[in-house]
């Protein structure tokens, strides 16, 4: 009998009503001001996303799961939710895009787990309106909490009278954020920069946690009941199997929940840099993950020995699973933003080139007959090769998403899964015994190039 798990603690949902209103800084500098008051904080990031999760974790100490009902399963949140309360003194969940965007929406998720949505409202260029936005998001829906909000970017202390005085009946203004240097981290095309490449991130974080405090925003939301049955586990469909995880400045978009889906099902994992590191460590399968291959093109190029092993290991006919960035890696050539190519590791031929626009987004999933592999894709990449996905990733919508290609033991994608959404596939591609069936959405497919065309 699976088991129970229940608890009850403070928490909250950060929305906002569109991207761009500051939630991210705010959710991880109320982690930061919690845990620096001696608080056991979680955070966990509604949606795919590898970056904002980077600077929360930091920001709370402990590491930041996906929760988005489609792509992890409602189970699953719930679950998670259940277990980071049997720890923690505050769970904090940052939304994505606009509250009600997207299907499922941040609100969807504020609806199943129980959780009070606490959206951040830009207050620049408003006053009285700032309440009339707040009572929209509030009474938008009759099934979502929300009962107060945060003001951000507020000009001064008669801007937050304003913003007070024209608050409706039934919502608090928690507190108005001021604009302030500390609110603010550096971005780049794909989102905010990686934690690791912010030497000075944990005394931003701080400074942020002290401009909260300030306005007044130390105060834990209302506690929230949770509870969930813990999940069966996986069967040890990979017990031996020695798995090479490239992670570093070049790859590093890895969700915590896919390396933990890997262990428990029996894989060992070694971790290592193709930037730094000279040969392989020994293993029977690689996964290149996600990241930022365009930025670093010419270091990859230059540590030849590194790229001699990964060819080497794919010659041998071993598995390969090569995400995004990894799939840019795996190409012929490397072509970044300055336009400037650099030798790729040359299992795939053809080019990958960073774009300017966004070439790929969304929800996607990958149906084989050992399940449907969920996930998403996010990238300004684009392909040109000869080669012919062997099948293609398909939309929320039921169009056709990611090519996917194959070669030997090597699967490659832009497409991101989600690893215990099809724990079989997963296993099937890291054993090697993954064939994808040629399902296209038209005929027209069958004669297409490998360019890609999201």
């Amino acid at each position: 009998m699976a088991t129970l798990l229940n608890a009850t603690v403070p928490a909250a949902l950060i929305s906002a009503p569109g991207s761009g209103q500051g939630k991210s800084l705010i959710t991880a500098a109320l982690a930061r001001l919690h845990r620096n008051a001696g608080r056991r904080v979680r955070v966990f990031k509604f949606g795919p996303d590898y970056l904002d999760p980077m600077i929360l974790e930091q920001a709370s100490g402990a590491p930041v799961y996906q929760l988005q009902p489609w792509m992890t399963g409602e189970d699953e949140c719930r679950w998670r939710l259940a277990q980071a309360a049997q720890e923690a003194d505050l769970i904090l969940v940052e939304g994505a895009m606009g509250l009600f965007d997207g299907t499922p929406s941040s609100a969807d998720l504020a609806v199943l787990a129980g959780i009070p949505a606490l959206p951040v409202i830009d207050a620049w260029g408003m006053a009285q309106t700032f309440g009339a936005v707040a009572l929209g998001l509030a009474s938008y829906r009759d099934d979502l909490v929300v009962n107060e909000v945060i003001a951000n970017r507020v000009a001064s202390q008669r801007h937050g009278d304003l913003l007070q005085e024209g608050m409706p009946a039934g919502v608090t203004l928690l507190g108005s954020v001021p604009r302030h240097p500390a609110m603010t981290l550096p971005e780049r095309h794909l989102g905010l920069v990686q934690a690791s490449e912010l030497a000075d991130l944990d005394a931003r974080l701080d400074e942020a946690a002290a401009v909260l405090q300030e306005a007044g925003l130390d105060r834990l939301p209302q506690s929230v009941s949770f509870s969930a049955a813990a999940p069966e586990p996986l069967p040890p469909l990979l017990e031996g199997c020695h798995i090479g995880v490239a992670r570093d400045a070049a790859f590093a978009f890895i969700y915590p929940a896919n390396l933990d889906v890997l262990r428990q099902m029996g894989a060992t994992l070694t971790f290592f840099s193709p930037l730094q590191d000279a040969a392989l460590p020994q293993v029977d399968a690689l996964w290149l993950p996600g990241g930022y291959p365009e930025l670093h093109g010419e270091a990859l190029a230059m540590n030849t020995l590194m790229g001699d092993a990964i060819r080497d290991h794919h010659a041998a006919g071993k598995p390969i699973l090569a995400e995004c960035g990894g799939l840019m890696s795996c190409m012929a050539t490397l072509v970044d933003g300055d336009e400037k190519r650099h030798a790729g590791f040359g299992l795939l031929p053809g080019e990958a080139a960073l774009t300017k626009k966004l070439q790929g987004l969304g929800m996607q999933s990958l149906a084989t007959p050992q399940g449907e592999l969920r996930g998403h894709t996010f990238h300004h990449g684009c392909l040109s090769t000869p080669l012919t996905p062997t099948v293609f990733s398909q939309k929320q919508t039921g169009t056709e998403g990611e090519p996917i290609y194959q070669d030997q033991g090597l699967v490659a994608s832009f497409f991101h899964g989600y690893f215990s959404s099809a724990p079989q596939v997963v296993a099937d591609i890291f054993n090697g015994h993954f064939r994808a069936e040629a399902i296209f959405s038209d005929q027209d497919s069958l004669s297409r190039t490998g360019d890609d065309h999201a």
